[in-house]
């Protein structure tokens, strides 16, 4: 593995972009303002796992497609701008369930947000580009371990401080959403906080030359 001076450099860098707000966070706290902290969880479970697909991509090469077919960068931003949008549109004009339920609990199809979250970030092409241009800064081809395991290890340490983000992120938007669920008015306002937060995130995914 690299020496300790590199990993110290590798972890202050990651701690920096982990806590930075971001799509994550936002998406984050829009499924458990709008769905409940249940969904929250959920939510980064499916980030983390969808997480580590851009960590593989990016430790077998696999990201690199993105950089050589600029059309392929493009369909996946615009088909996951797509899917934010839909997702956020469900919930501005759903009705609201939240007024009869524990601030614990949430949509009797909660589960549906660990597959919605998993496919968000699979559609991220920015999340495969960060792993791609972030990762090999931090390798050392003289250590004993090859590059892609490597890059295999940094990948699943940085997806895992990324998460434990997202994870304080939830238990901060279920105070929120615990505050808002008291009466009828406060807990629709909080689903359609949700949706509106998703549908700037797709906003912003799409119009993103980055």
């Amino acid at each position: 593995m690299p020496n300790f001076d590199l990993m110290a450099a590798f972890f202050a860098a990651a701690f920096v972009f982990a806590v930075m707000p971001g799509p994550a966070i936002l998406y984050t706290a829009a499924q458990t303002l709008a769905r409940g902290t249940r969904a929250g969880w959920l939510a980064v479970l499916g980030l983390h796992l969808g997480g580590w697909a851009h960590v593989f991509a990016a430790a077998l090469g696999l990201a690199l497609v993105f950089v050589a077919v600029p059309w392929a960068y493009t369909g996946f931003k615009i088909a996951g701008a797509l899917y934010l949008t839909y997702l956020g549109l469900r919930l501005v004009f759903a009705p609201s369930k939240m007024a009869d339920v524990e601030p614990d609990q949430t949509f009797p199809n909660e589960r549906n947000a660990l597959w919605q979250s998993m496919t968000v970030e699979i559609l991220n092409p920015k999340t495969a580009l960060f792993f791609l241009a972030f990762l090999p800064q931090f390798t050392d081809p003289a250590a004993s371990f090859p590059i892609w395991l490597q890059l295999l290890i940094l990948g699943a340490i940085v997806n895992a401080m990324f998460s434990c983000v997202d994870i304080a992120t939830v238990n901060v938007a279920r105070q929120v959403r615990s505050k808002l669920q008291q009466n009828a008015t406060g807990a629709l306002w909080a689903q359609r906080i949700g949706g509106t937060i998703l549908m700037g995130l797709a906003a912003r995914l799409a119009f993103d030359r980055g």
